[in-house]
């Protein structure tokens, strides 16, 4: 059996919300490749920088948590610059949590002064520890949600 693993994908926050509604996470990078490495199972979160895209007002928050689900990569039927590519998931009910009063406890965010650096590739693996945290913050016990795993 695989071990669980846990990821952060950066999408604004009306991105997330519309994903949270439909059953999938997204990414708009025009490449499929870092949905592929997601395992149904795996921990997911969404860290929203903005409200919408591009120049929404700025959120900095996690926005919503999940597990992703099973099924394939599919490209999002609409009409954009470059292919915005989704997977399957399954959301929990939560509040978003800045991340501001997380930052000091979170190990993935190496230079505590320039945090954001964190986020910069679109979609990060980080430990079971700061999905835990960053769950409590959200209203979620990570302990019942992903109970065979933390």
């Amino acid at each position: 059996m695989n071990e669980r693993r846990y990821w952060i994908a950066v999408a604004p926050r009306d991105h997330a919300a519309q994903g949270v509604a439909n059953g999938f996470v997204e990414l708009t990078y025009g490449r499929a490749e870092p949905l592929a490495r997601l395992m149904p199972g795996d921990g997911l979160l969404v860290y929203s920088p903005r409200e919408s895209a591009p120049h929404g007002e700025p959120l900095q928050a996690f926005t919503a948590i999940g597990h992703v689900a099973e099924g394939p990569i599919f490209e999002a039927p609409v009409a954009a610059t470059a292919p915005i590519f989704r997977r399957p998931a399954a959301w929990l009910a939560a509040s978003p949590a800045a991340i501001r009063p997380l930052i000091d406890e979170l190990s993935f965010i190496r230079n505590k002064a320039h945090w954001g650096a964190a986020f910069r590739f679109g979609m990060l693996r980080v430990s079971r520890d700061d999905f835990a945290a960053i769950a409590i913050a959200m209203g979620r016990d990570p302990a019942a949600d992903f109970a065979d795993a933390l």
